[in-house]
């Protein structure tokens, strides 16, 4: 069959409008998968936040927060998939109410033993005042959900594959960011703590995470404190300055530890201890094993700059080091040989 020119016109047209369609259809389609946000106006509340967090579609999406100081009186919570939680750097501060006592981020579900794994959660670009001085306890609750929870700054639980980034920690009743309950592939960056009621990091029950460019200094407890099965994880180039002590680990193992300088610790630079517990079948131990300290450097600290305090601290390994002092002078073992110098 031949069109006539007309026809042969008309089909053109058609074919030009049903191209320019697809293309509209298409590009209208890929700019609505992308993830929601909501922008949270100066002055609003922490409800006013968590309203819009919980506002979020199932896919989920992001909450900004404008720079300004954001009043606290309960856990924002990040409790579902694909939630993010961003502010203007340290400008955006969450400032923890006088009397609040409750934790002031946290990133999973907020239940002593959380059963659902929260996946890529994210929280960045934040200043978190704990307000220490005017909370009057340690625990969230004090009987039933919630009372076993500290109040940190973040509390990190049941979460695998999310991002804390570019976040400060300061005053805080209990430390700065906790991880712990089941908690995998987390990326901490560019983290800092000071001030905090106990430690400036604390990681139990954590695996396959990575930490990096850490600056913790000024807490009363540990600048890292590491216990009840840090596995499997990577902390490089940190600074930990004038805390109680540099890093505390128990039952932590094939750990990595990398360019990490310790400073005016009050007492130890480094305490590896074992972990002894009760359960139903007797006593139970978990040592630190296989972890390994590179390009390590401990000066003016109070104590010893690394103290391995139990025989069953075993295969550690500690290379390029820097010690204030002679070298050997600076390691102190429960039995010779636990600590293996390269």
């Amino acid at each position: 069959m031949i069109l006539s020119p007309k026809c042969r016109q008309a089909v053109a047209k058609n074919v030009v409008f049903s191209i320019v369609f697809a293309a509209f259809y298409i590009s209208n389609t890929i700019l609505s998968a992308e993830p929601a946000s909501v922008l949270v106006s100066p002055g609003a509340t922490g409800i006013d936040i968590q309203n819009a967090l919980d506002s979020l579609p199932e896919s989920g999406g992001a909450v900004i927060l404008p720079a300004g100081n954001f009043e606290i009186h309960q856990p924002i919570v990040l409790r579902r998939d694909h939630q993010a939680l961003r502010g203007a750097g340290a400008e955006t501060i969450l400032h923890l109410a006088d009397g609040a006592n409750c934790p002031v981020v946290i990133l999973g579900v907020p239940v002593n033993s959380p059963k659902q794994i929260v996946v890529d959660a994210r929280v960045g670009d934040l200043f978190i005042d704990g307000n220490r001085s005017k909370q009057q306890r340690e625990l969230w609750r004090l009987r039933g959900e919630g009372s076993e929870i500290r109040n940190n700054g973040i509390q990190v639980q049941g979460v695998s594959n999310s991002i804390v980034e570019n976040i400060t920690c300061a005053h805080c009743r209990s430390g700065g960011l906790v991880t712990t309950r089941g908690v995998r592939r987390l990326t901490v960056r560019n983290f800092s703590s000071f001030d905090n009621q106990f430690d400036g990091l604390a990681c139990y029950q954590t695996e396959d995470c990575l930490f990096e460019e850490l600056n913790l200094h000024d807490n009363p407890g540990a600048g890292i404190s590491l216990d009840l099965a840090f596995n499997h994880n990577v902390i490089s180039n940190a600074v930990l300055a004038a805390n109680d002590l540099g890093i505390f680990m128990r039952a932590s193992s094939d750990n990595q530890f990398e360019n990490i300088s310790i400073r005016n610790s009050r007492h130890f630079g480094v305490f590896m201890a074992e972990n002894i517990g009760q359960t139903r079948a007797g006593r139970s131990r978990s040592d630190c094993t296989n972890n390994s300290f590179n390009k390590f450097i401990a000066d003016q600290c109070g104590g010893i700059a690394f103290r391995v305090n139990d025989v069953t601290c075993t295969n550690n390994f500690v290379s390029e080091a820097k010690f204030s002092g002679d070298i050997h002078a600076q390691l102190s073992m429960a039995l010779p040989g636990l600590l293996m110098v390269k």
